[in-house]
């Protein structure tokens, strides 16, 4: 079953982790290695998750880099086929 428009995991870190534990954009930023800036783009769902960042969150928060990752896919797919025309596209078989 397809979800229905799926979050951006910046939703799910700003909702579930920087709201539960009391994290700021700064402080998070810290504890992940990364940017300020970067942290901020992706809570506020502007980039998407990288590999590299969902590595970092899975240490950071005692998940899965998987897990960060199938969001993003989620997320990415749903919107695309939002936006993606198929009319023209030949089937092979």
């Amino acid at each position: 079953m397809e979800m229905f428009n799926p979050p951006h995991p910046g939703e799910t870190i700003k909702e579930l982790y920087m709201n539960d534990y009391n994290l700021t954009i700064a402080k998070l930023a810290l504890m992940l290695g990364i940017s300020r800036k970067h942290l901020s783009n992706i809570v506020n769902c502007k980039v998407p998750i990288s590999t590299e960042v969902a590595l970092k969150l899975a240490k950071c928060f005692k998940t899965s880099p998987e897990i960060w990752l199938r969001e993003q896919l989620a997320y990415d797919l749903w919107n695309a086929k939002q936006t993606v025309k198929l009319d023209d596209v030949q089937e092979a078989f």
